[in-house]
């Protein structure tokens, strides 16, 4: 029999707490960044700034694209000043590297951040190299995931058969929209989901706790095939 993933041939990964571990926190820094710019731009104390923030993150699906839809914010001015933060945290990931690397088939990025930003963290990792393509916020003319044209775009920006690839995020509600569109998906269940919870997410194909891990067995199954 075939392996079940032998027909993918595009990879895709979100970035932040799916090809790092959750416990590196990283997203900690950029929340209270976050916060901070709200609160000067509103100005408004941290409490109310957080309750704008957190607001937008569970509606338009960022908070910049709530700021640039309610208050103009330029989004290159917003991810520079966000992601100015402590990239020491992220720590190099041998077994995930070496995973990717024999991974057969395209690999691309597939993030809310931009450009810029993932590739300091893939640095970081080791995989500034490993990726055919980043596709970004910006790519996504800033309908960010869960947004399904982001997922749209992607497939044409790229040549995508969505049947044919595999998205891995660790938020469940970025993934109903890939299997909508045909995609194979894997929830990185590693507690660093912040959506609201789904009682029957019949959208995810496959639930891992670390992609290295995961990816690891994959590749050499993969290989044995």
């Amino acid at each position: 029999m075939p392996h079940p993933l032998a027909h993918i041939d595009a990879w895709i990964f979100d970035l932040d707490n799916t090809l790092y571990p959750a416990r590196t926190n990283l997203f900690a820094q950029i929340d209270a960044r976050m916060g901070a710019y709200v609160s000067r731009l509103l100005g408004v104390d941290a409490d109310e700034a957080r309750r704008v923030q957190k607001g937008f993150f569970h509606q338009p699906g960022t908070t910049l694209r709530g700021l640039m839809d309610e208050h103009g914010v330029d989004p290159h001015h917003f991810l520079d000043d966000v992601h100015d933060i402590d990239m020491g945290v992220v720590d190099h990931a041998p077994l995930l590297v070496e995973a990717i690397a024999r991974l057969r088939g395209r690999k691309l990025i597939f993030t809310n951040a931009d450009t810029p930003y993932a590739a300091k963290v893939l640095d970081r990792l080791g995989l500034g190299a490993a990726f055919e393509a980043i596709h970004d916020v910006h790519a996504m003319d800033y309908l960010p995931k869960p947004d399904v044209r982001a997922y749209r775009g992607l497939c044409a920006a790229h040549g995508i058969d969505p049947t044919r690839a595999l998205f891995v995020d660790d938020m469940e509600r970025n993934l109903a929209p890939a299997k909508a569109i045909g995609m194979t998906t894997v929830w990185v269940d590693n507690g660093s989901e912040q959506g609201p919870r789904h009682a029957a997410a019949d959208f995810i194909d496959i639930t891992i706790t670390d992609t290295g891990d995961w990816l690891a067995g994959v590749v050499a199954e993969l290989g044995a095939a």
